[in-house]
């Protein structure tokens, strides 16, 4: 370990400063290894700047319109005035910008060589940067992902993707969205609110297909109430841009028309380019191969986040960045089960998960090897008094614990932290029936559901 760096030579240099490569700095900051974090944009990368972050402010406020246009229901008497864009896009604007001023002070504090630039790997430990060389004893390659589109679907004008609809300085009358999984969920769920007629063309069978069969389906009931119209099992085959809008036409010989088409088809690896092929890094299809440990299998170099394939979550590539960083110094830590991350989808109602869909524990346990329990939020008073329908799904292998939790109503995504313990803890139904939930939180209905799975359900499910 160096106290400071000589000629340029850092215990680890790491190639852009997103959620897993500022993650992996200020956890090798800590155990006291000198660091050169390498970025061309700004630290914080897409999730911050272009991704959650924003995405969750505007949700924010597509939330605060609902309960506007829904007040009266509930005895508050409001008019909804409209949605002022250039307001939102402030107020996101601060959300992101004193996350970003933060972020910053603690790259400061850790007393991390932070250099802006475009860095690319020019040898097995070495990343140049506008002709300057930075050594490093390990590498971490962290350079994200970029809003991807389907071959011969040019992004431009009333086409875009994520980047440009965050920032939208007006509401389009009309919208179509391709790509039914998180993405274009949410974006649909922003701009329904924001009174926009939305049109969803997902290829697959399902919204959110990632997620265990009973939530898409309820995310398509609530999606079908919410008037948001899609279409899934639907091939997109081309789009025609004019004056006021696109034409969108599909495999099926459908067309759809709309102010904009938002293209959400997913996020590729960005690693174009940057001398990974070159090094013998191991590449398919644009992702960074890795062993469970993120070692490319070449010289000191790892790889983290989005570029390494699995689910593409901030929290995932930050938890890995922390792997890495304790891994090369020497601290052995335990790897990440991939499925023991928790998703969440923030559309209304939210989609939140952890742990293995029914399908999966099937395939893994055998069809007769696995129990599941729904508990239906209408007999949770939370619930009730938030007006929000959905469920929590409980997966357990038989006689065993329980591998998997499924949720979908208003503010699921923030039970998932006690669904992540249940699952990555091995809890029996046993264990969490025993905890005491606090009365009225829609957390008991979690409680709940182990009661029912362990055997004692104390207030109806189906």
């Amino acid at each position: 370990m160096t106290d400071s760096p000589e000629g340029n030579v850092y215990d680890l240099v790491i190639l852009g400063a997103g959620s897993g490569g500022y993650a992996a700095a200020l956890r090798a900051a800590q155990l006291g290894l000198s660091i050169a974090l390498i970025e061309a944009d700004k630290v914080g990368g897409t999730c911050l700047h272009r991704g959650c972050i924003p995405t969750k402010a505007l949700l924010h406020s597509a939330a605060v319109a609902d309960e506007i246009q829904h007040s009266h229901a509930v005895g508050v008497n409001s008019s909804f005035e409209g949605i002022d864009m250039p307001t939102v896009n402030s107020y996101k604007d601060g959300v992101v910008g004193r996350l970003y001023k933060g972020l910053q002070g603690l790259i400061k504090a850790g007393k991390i060589d932070y250099v802006t630039g475009w860095g690319r790997l020019t040898g097995k430990d070495t990343v140049e940067v506008d002709g300057t060389t930075y050594r490093g004893r390990n590498i971490i390659l962290a350079t994200g992902s970029y809003a991807r589109s389907l071959p011969g679907l040019e992004i431009g004008g009333r086409v875009i993707t994520s980047e440009q609809a965050l920032t939208l300085d007006y509401v389009p009358k009309s919208a179509i969205v391709l790509g039914g999984g998180v993405i274009g969920v949410e974006f649909a769920s922003v701009w329904k609110s924001f009174g926009v007629d939305v049109t969803i063309i997902e290829a697959l069978p399902n919204l959110v297909p990632n997620e265990d069969i009973s939530l898409s389906k309820a995310l398509e009931r609530a999606y079908r109430k919410r008037k948001i119209n899609f279409a899934t099992g639907t091939r997109f085959s081309g789009v025609e841009q004019n004056d006021s809008g696109v034409v969108v036409s599909t495999e099926d010989g459908k067309t759809y028309e709309a102010e904009l088409l938002l293209v959400a088809v997913g996020r590729g690896p960005a690693t174009a380019n940057l001398g990974y092929e070159e090094q013998g890094v191991p590449m398919e299809r644009g992702f960074v191969l890795t062993n469970e440990r993120l070692h490319t299998g070449v010289a000191n170099i790892y790889a983290v986040g989005d570029i390494v394939p699995g689910l593409q979550l901030a929290h995932r590539g930050f938890q890995q960045g922390v792997f890495v960083a304790e891994e090369i110094a020497g601290l052995n830590p335990a790897t990440i089960v991939e499925s023991g991350i928790p998703r969440v989808t923030y559309c209304e109602p939210e989609v939140a998960s952890v742990g293995l869909t029914e399908a999966q524990a099937k395939e893994a346990h055998g069809e007769d090897g696995v129990e599941t329990v729904d508990f239906n939020l209408a007999g949770n008073g939370k619930s009730q008094i938030l007006q929000t329908t959905g469920f929590v799904k409980l997966v357990r292998q038989k006689d065993g614990p329980i591998v998997g939790v499924h949720m979908i109503g208003s503010r699921a995504g923030e039970l998932i932290g006690e669904g992540q313990l249940i699952v990555n803890w091995e809890a029996y139904p046993d264990d969490v029936a025993s905890l005491i939930h606090a009365h009225p939180t829609q957390n008991e209905a979690l409680g709940e559901a182990a009661l029912a799975l362990a055997g004692k359900p104390l207030h109806s499910h189906n």
